[in-house]
């Protein structure tokens, strides 16, 4: 049975390292099966939550801000597997991401107790640094975003060592390790 796919892209750069890791993922999830679609957030006009818990009260518009989250949420719901694709700023993940992510609360309030969907999850980052402790302040995010969403990691893929745009390219082990993720997706 094929997968559908989110991938959040948080990425800025049209034609950076964190595309060329999604470009690979997609490539392999796709000849695996599956359905893929990937948003690119920073084209996208998305507001900050609001914080006013006065979504969930229409199932096809759950958020009471009307911006391209309309186009996400849908997309969302459906999905199987949500990827949180993003360059690694500040040891975090990028502001696009984080804002995209948190508007998804509109979804949980559409439930009595704020469940969210149950979902499996990948994370893809590209970061200049390249160490473990480099990569934790992310990991740590990441792993406690995932427990209590009550979701599923199906992996991670820490391409490090990539400043400038394009760098990715350059190490073809980093995008084979995206692409080989992405044909793991059953």
């Amino acid at each position: 049975m094929n997968k559908k796919i989110c991938i959040l892209n948080g990425s800025p750069r049209s034609n950076g390292n964190t595309k060329a890791l999604i470009a690979d993922f997609i490539k392999g999830a796709e000849a695996a099966g599956n359905e893929t679609v990937c948003f690119d957030l920073q084209k996208m006009n998305i507001h900050g939550c609001l914080g006013c818990c006065g979504g969930g009260k229409d199932a096809a518009s759950p958020c009471v801000q009307k911006d391209d989250m309309e186009k996400v949420y849908p997309v969302y719901k459906d999905a199987d597997v949500i990827v949180l694709a993003s360059p690694m700023y500040y040891w975090g993940i990028s502001g696009q991401l984080k804002c995209a992510f948190d508007r998804l609360f509109a979804v949980a309030e559409l439930t009595a107790n704020y469940e969210n969907p149950k979902k499996d999850c990948i994370l893809l980052m590209a970061a200049e640094g390249d160490s473990e402790s480099n990569f934790a302040p992310v990991r740590a995010f990441y792993e406690g975003l995932v427990s209590h969403l009550g979701w599923n990691n199906l992996g991670i893929i820490y391409a490090g060592g990539n400043m400038e745009a394009g760098d990715v390219l350059k190490k073809p082990e980093q995008l084979e390790k995206a692409g080989a993720l992405g044909r793991s997706i059953v």
